[in-house]
């Protein structure tokens, strides 16, 4: 079965002298999986590129090597990375597909921070913010700094060649070395270099050429450039700043130049991860008043194909081929192709999501297609990268499930993520698989989740959508409102029970613990899944707001992930809010950028942020901390609430056990953990009975 709906996205196309199998871009993005040097080929590398190229994607751009010589990562100017990079090119190509790599230069980023670094930029111009990567001031390039730089792109564009790379992606795009010579707020040089767009264009004119020269005119060189750039966040007006308009002038001067497509993004000066992941750049709230947002960009779908209009500008000025990025899906991809806005569609998340999704789309299998819920795992700079809803994103082995040498019967108790993944993947490689949900909806807190969290940025019922029909595409029996009990289980006689039952709520004992005023997360939880019979989570957020069980002034005991998505849930609802918690710093288990966004608008909105300090009381007036200079502190509150980390259900499997031969303590239920751990908890254990 084949879709007609997608046949522009699914089309073959092409780019310069490459053909792609569709028009659907696998676009580049930091892995942080290869060895230092490149050699030997990191294995979760090697399948990752693997499954990207057996899911049918028309074309792959790799990350970039490191251009400068010294710093991690693989390289294109050395023999044995050129080998291990060339088995990845070997591997994506017997496949039938094509595969760029981006070269980037991050020479005027001091990212370790370190004195030592030789930061240099074109122009000692730099912004102090916790949100962006310009943290050192620069000094100024001289002209053999420049020379340098078009040689180092060029050798590793030679080296890309040899390593079997189809062609290369230049990133003059966020603020990175070469666009900071575009840009007339980085660039304030009075030499050939600066001043006039010809001559801030100069450097990336001069790679180009240089490219097209040693590896020959039929290699493709592509360009990811800013369509605007907005310097507002920081204060910066935005004629200090790049212009569509000279922007658009770029796009005509580089393809003059040779070059051979042009991929369109935005940046904010100031704001680095929420500029490239543009539905992320409202959470969470916008950073200056929708209203002032440049027209340039369309907000209409909170951030969602926020570049598009600026890819249909390009579209008018340059003959060459322009991809456009930003949150996209095929819906979204194929009316763009339709309406010329576009002539690619990059999509990174959701091929991250789901590597076969190309394959699938075309066979008309929508509802097999994982779903992206842009919780952007993906991006964390602070773990290795993850992904929410694909378990095998990371491991070292292919992306394939084998089927089990013998056939079970697996019980699995709990309807949660971790329950649901893991009958999931257990019917999928040939088990019969019964699950057994004590309420009478699947999910298990996703619901919840989702009511805090708000679908604006993330759609988390979509995981229990998918899985759910996952399940029953593969047979497992799903029983509803019914307990599992240690008697029925025994009476069953599975071969395999996996408890998924979920985490205990924790509550510290200090006193006045079980006040009136304190709300723990048992409370909580069972006043929020009542009202959740009846209302579904964005209609249960929207009525928050009308009314909620919580005082004016609220205290909050729990500063991961728990807490500080609770705080910024109350604060929204006009609660004045304090967080608490003993660690020495807040914010555990959020995503990097997400926990900078959170933070700056929590101090914006004067939320009381206090690590390290340990509560020791409660009573009427509120909650009473111990600081670290050794003197207790009271927290006016009218409401205090219990957000820590759920504890694992240890009861539960006491009780289970002798029952069944194999039992497995899965999710929240054995190692609490966040949503992702959760599912690759399901994943782990059923593949592996």
């Amino acid at each position: 079965m084949s879709s007609k709906r997608f046949d522009k996205l699914l089309e073959p196309s092409r780019i310069g002298s490459v053909k792609t199998r569709n028009r659907i871009i696998k676009p580049a993005a930091g892995l942080q999986y290869w060895i230092p040097g490149g050699y030997p080929l990191a294995e979760k590398a090697k399948w990752l590129f693997d499954a990207y190229a057996r899911g049918g994607v028309g074309l792959i751009i790799m990350e970039s090597p490191r251009i400068e010589k010294g710093g991690k990562g693989f390289r294109l100017d050395e023999d044995k990375s050129i080998q291990a990079m060339a088995e990845v090119t070997g591997i994506i190509h017997g496949h039938g597909c094509p595969v760029f790599v981006q070269l980037t230069s991050m020479a005027n980023w001091n990212l370790t921070k370190s004195p030592d670094n030789d930061t240099r930029a074109p122009s000692p111009v730099c912004v102090f913010s916790e949100m962006d990567n310009h943290n050192t001031m620069p000094r100024e390039m001289t002209i053999a700094d420049i020379e340098e730089v078009v040689e180092r792109f060029a050798i590793n564009a030679e080296g890309a060649r040899k390593a079997g790379f189809d062609g290369v992606e230049i990133n003059t795009s966020c603020t990175h070395l070469l666009h900071s010579f575009l840009s007339p707020f980085w660039n304030k040089r009075q030499d050939a270099y600066g001043g006039t767009l010809e001559n801030r264009t100069r450097l990336l004119v001069a790679i180009i050429r240089e490219i097209k020269k040693r590896v020959g005119q039929d290699f493709p060189v592509t360009a990811l450039i800013n369509g605007i750039e907005i310097g507002r966040f920081i204060g910066v007006e935005q004629g200090e700043c790049l212009s569509l308009d000279e922007s658009l002038q770029i796009a005509r001067i580089i393809q003059d130049a040779g070059a051979d497509a042009v991929q369109v993004r935005s940046h904010w000066i100031g704001r680095h991860d929420a500029s490239f992941l543009t539905d992320h750049l409202c959470y969470p709230e916008p950073p200056v008043p929708l209203k002032t947002f440049p027209r340039e960009l369309d907000m209409s779908l909170n951030g969602v194909g926020a570049n598009v209009p600026m890819a249909g500008a390009f579209k008018k000025v340059v003959s060459i081929p322009v991809i456009t990025v930003g949150g996209l899906g095929p819906e979204l991809g194929e009316k763009i192709l339709r309406e010329g806005k576009a002539d690619f569609i990059a999509m990174n998340r959701r091929l991250f999501a789901d590597p076969e999704f190309p394959n699938k789309l075309a066979a008309g299998r929508f509802d097999d297609i994982a779903p992206c819920t842009s919780c952007t795992q993906c991006k964390d700079e602070d773990a290795p990268r993850r992904c929410r809803i694909n378990a095998a994103i990371g491991t070292e082995r292919p992306y394939v499930m084998e089927p089990a040498q013998k056939r079970k019967k697996v019980v699995v108790v709990g309807g949660g993520p971790a329950g649901m993944e893991a009958a999931r993947v257990a019917a999928l490689r040939g088990h019969k698989v019964v699950l057994f949900e004590r309420s009478s909806r699947l999910g298990g807190l996703l619901p919840l989740a989702a009511m805090v969290k708000g679908l604006e940025v993330e759609d988390l019922p979509a995981i229990t959508r998918y899985l759910k029909g996952q399940m029953t595409k593969l047979g497992v029996k799903i029983r509803l409102g019914k307990e599992a009990t240690p008697a029925l289980i025994e009476e069953m006689k599975p071969d395999v029970l996996i408890l998924a039952t979920g985490g205990v709520a924790a509550l510290p004992e200090i006193p006045g613990i079980r006040g009136k005023n304190v709300k723990s997360n048992a409370e909580l939880h069972r006043t929020l899944k009542f009202f959740l019979r009846f209302f579904g989570p964005a209609t249960l957020r929207k009525l928050t707001k009308i009314w909620m069980p919580l005082g004016k002034r609220v205290a909050i005991i729990g500063g991961g992930i728990q807490g500080c998505e609770l705080a910024e849930f109350l604060v929204k609802r006009g609660r004045e809010v304090a967080i608490v918690d003993s660690a020495d710093a807040l914010g555990e288990g959020m995503i990097s950028h997400l926990k900078l966004q959170l933070f700056w608008w929590f101090r914006k909105k004067g939320v009381a942020m206090m690590p390290g300090v340990k509560p020791v009381a409660i009573t009427d007036r509120g909650l009473t901390v111990l600081l670290k200079q050794g003197y207790k502190k009271t927290i006016e509150a009218d409401s205090i609430v219990i957000a820590l980390p759920l504890e694992p259900n240890k009861e539960l499997l006491r009780a289970f056990e002798g029952k069944v031969a194999e039992i497995h303590a899965i999710g929240d239920c054995g190692t609490p953990g966040l949503i992702v751990d959760a599912i690759e908890d399901g994943w782990r254990i059923s593949s592996s009975i």
